[in-house]
């Protein structure tokens, strides 16, 4: 039988290549962590894992345009003996006991936001204090368990992008500056300002908002003038922190200097600039809209590795990545034993092995009874063959999110 497996050194992997297992030099001891090296910089943080050699399939090699599974690197070596049994982050509650209150709370501020969209189109001054009210109690929500709104952020309506994408933005920044450790006063203010960092764009013709094909030079020119006009509106607006402004004014600049509308680069962009940039980007990639259909999050997080080393902070992307799982929380997979589930919570030691509320099954074209697996126990020998949209099943993934998290 021809051998398809091959070990290497460090200095012999390339973008595309598909690691099955790392060995680690003090001990020569493997571990199997799979998936497929996108980065020339993913070498250097293996290096610092304590690794200098890697098992690679060459049988599974892609050009890196292809890429659909991400090597994860832990900041920590990977191969440590297990310290405990816990998997998941900690939290005060438990997911089910505070969807009910994540739902209500995502109902609430859809509502704000057109609100406030509405107010905006009649030349009225927005209400801060009604909105830093609705993002705290946003950030409360995401402290005692980020995965309930992580969740409610997965539930796109095509006809609402404009609302949903700057509600989600700000959930997705709060639990990426909580995983960075930002004081939880500063995490209000970004939440506040990723709230309301796209709310210019109401003052944009709907034909150059919704257009479905690519923008002229004019119509782009156009667009662009969102970012300023919606710093315009804020600066009539009482009671806006330095914080939340810099989240509206930086969310399109670009560390090369490509970005808009002021073209600064790297050594003026702040570290909340450089965060918004990937959150809005990540977020606009991977919804659903009336002219373009969601990319999965796999895709998103190579597109910003590729593009890091000129438009997005190289590290921040990794600890992105990192934070909110090379499975986000929501995510619709299908298992290699052909079931269907949602990714119910992260397991941060083992990122390739969430936990999975499976409901279908595919090979029987039938639901079946709902339970939670956790992919790391070897118990379950069920793994993780893609991720994949409702639409490839005919499924109404509401329904089944009700289901798994709801009721």
């Amino acid at each position: 039988m021809k051998k398809t497996r091959q070990k290497v050194l460090l200095s012999q992997l390339t973008p595309g290549m598909y690691v099955v297992e790392i060995i680690r030099k003090s001990d020569n001891l493997k571990v199997k962590s799979e998936g497929y090296i996108v980065h020339k910089s993913t070498l250097k943080k293996l290096a610092d894992s304590g690794i200098d050699r890697v098992i690679v399939d060459p049988s599974r090699e892609k050009k890196a345009e292809k890429i659909d599974r991400i090597l994860p690197i832990e900041k920590e070596t990977p191969i440590e003996k297990e310290k405990s049994k816990e998997t998941t982050t900690k939290s005060n509650i438990s997911l089910d006991a505070e969807m009910s209150k994540a739902k209500t709370l995502y109902k609430d501020a859809k509502s704000l936001q057109q609100k406030i969209l509405d107010a905006i189109t009649k030349g009225k001054v927005i209400d801060v204090k009604e909105v830093k009210s609705n993002t705290d109690a946003m950030v409360d929500s995401i402290f005692r368990n980020q995965d309930a709104l992580a969740c409610m952020s997965r539930l796109r309506i095509k006809d609402e992008y404009l609302v949903e994408h700057s509600l989600n933005v700000s959930i997705l920044m709060t639990i990426f500056a909580k995983h960075l450790k930002v004081d939880k006063s500063v995490i209000e203010q970004l939440a506040l300002g990723a709230f309301l960092h796209d709310i210019g764009k109401v003052l944009i013709p709907d034909n150059i908002l919704n257009k479905k094909g690519k923008f002229t030079e004019q119509e782009y020119e156009q667009m662009k003038l969102h970012v300023s006009l919606g710093v315009n509106i804020l600066a009539e607006t009482p009671d806006i922190s330095a914080i939340a402004m810099g989240i509206v004014q930086q969310h399109h600049e670009r560390l090369d200097g490509s970005g808009y509308p002021k073209q600064i680069t790297s050594d003026d962009i702040t570290q909340y600039g450089r965060m918004i940039a990937i959150v809005d980007t990540y977020d606009a990639m991977t919804a659903d809209r009336v002219y373009k259909s969601a990319m999965h999050p796999i895709k998103a997080f190579k597109i910003l590795l590729n593009e890091a080393e000129t438009g997005y902070d190289e590290t921040l992307v990794e600890q992105f990545i990192q934070c909110i799982g090379v499975y986000p929380v929501g995510t619709l997979v299908k298992l290699n034993s052909g079931k269907l589930g949602l990714i119910s919570q992260l397991n941060k030691s083992k990122p390739l092995t969430p936990f999975v509320r499976v409901f279908y099954n595919t090979r029987l074209n039938q639901a079946i009874p709902m339970i939670e697996l956790d992919l790391s126990q070897s118990k379950h020998k069920d793994q993780i063959d893609c991720c994949i949209k409702p639409e490839d099943f005919k499924l109404d993934l509401l329904k089944f999110f009700q289901r798994a998290f709801w009721n």
